[in-house]
């Protein structure tokens, strides 16, 4: 057993860890939501990266992960993280802020395996099969089914065009931080990897708060709430269930839990903050989900 491998909970506890992954990963988006209107959200991002860094680290030292011997380990891993965590994140605080729903901002984000397909033949030299390709225009569509009915609309469920250009922009730099991982290998200590990961994030979020940030934090309960439940639960314990899914050799399920992120982020957000989305844009998602699957399937 790897010396940062986290113990495997029973069995009947393992089968619940896919749902709970699901559930965890898609509140990141509602805690954004909540904590915006107390706080500037890139000093929020700031604030949570440099915690689940420092947390993160210290269980990696507890449990004697292996860090890379030199720069050049470091280097990966850190710049990934730069764009991954730091750009994506904050960039997708800042969205949800200028009012894109939470639903919304997931969707988004669920569509960095489409990029990701259309961009690994011209940098990774990877072919596109057909499958693929296929895949990926249907993502699209039903991408375009959810954004459609209500961009520029003014009703709360509306769509804000330049928070929606900023998300894509955030997924833009998410899908070059993949495929930079990819390039560079994404071997080594997985748990080591995310702390370097989030140390990466830190870099790209304490400058951008402190050069556009507008250092607003009012110490209300609702903020601290989001903040402990985006630093602990959506991030911590997060990435430890996401590790122990993947050491379990379930890549290929892992990727389609992603792909009910949206869905779970949209019904928080009806439930939460009373977001709501038409039929329309329920099936696009759908239609979405499903593109994202073929493109990735196998």
């Amino acid at each position: 057993m790897s010396p940062s491998r986290p113990p495997s909970p029973p069995p009947r506890a393992a089968a619940l860890v896919p749902g709970l992954f699901v559930l965890i990963w898609s509140t990141g988006f509602i805690a954004a939501r909540g904590a915006v209107p107390h706080a500037d959200p890139l000093l929020f991002t700031a604030i949570r990266f440099s915690c689940v860094a420092l947390i993160l680290g210290l269980i990696a030292v507890a449990a004697r992960a292996r860090f890379p011997a030199g720069w050049r380990g470091w280097r990966g891993p850190l710049v990934a993280g730069f764009l991954m965590q730091g750009v994506y994140l904050s960039g997708t605080f800042v969205a949800i802020s200028l009012g894109l729903p939470a639903g919304i901002a997931a969707l988004v984000g669920s569509l960095q395996p489409l990029l990701t397909a259309s961009l690994a033949g011209p940098f990774l030299g990877e072919r596109v099969s057909r499958r693929r390709a296929a895949g990926i225009a249907v993502g699209f569509v039903g991408a375009g089914l959810v954004l459609a009915p209500k961009l520029g609309a003014t009703d709360p469920s509306g769509i804000p065009p330049t928070a929606l250009a900023i998300s894509f922009a955030c997924v833009a730099a998410l899908t070059l931080g993949t495929l930079w991982q990819k390039r560079t290998g994404g071997g080594g200590d997985l748990l080591a990897n995310a702390v370097l990961q989030f140390l990466g994030g830190t870099a790209c979020a304490v400058p951008l708060a402190l050069l556009f940030g507008h250092g607003g934090f009012d110490p209300v309960a609702p903020l601290w709430l989001s903040l402990g439940w985006a630093v602990l639960v959506n991030s911590v314990t997060g990435v430890l269930l996401f590790l122990y899914l993947i050491r379990r050799g379930a890549v290929a399920g892992v990727a389609a839990l992603f792909f009910l992120v949206p869905p779970v982020s949209a019904a928080f957000g009806y439930v939460l903050f009373g977001e709501t989305l038409t039929w329309v844009q329920v099936a696009g998602m759908g239609v979405a989900a499903l593109g994202v699957a073929v493109a990735n399937r196998g």
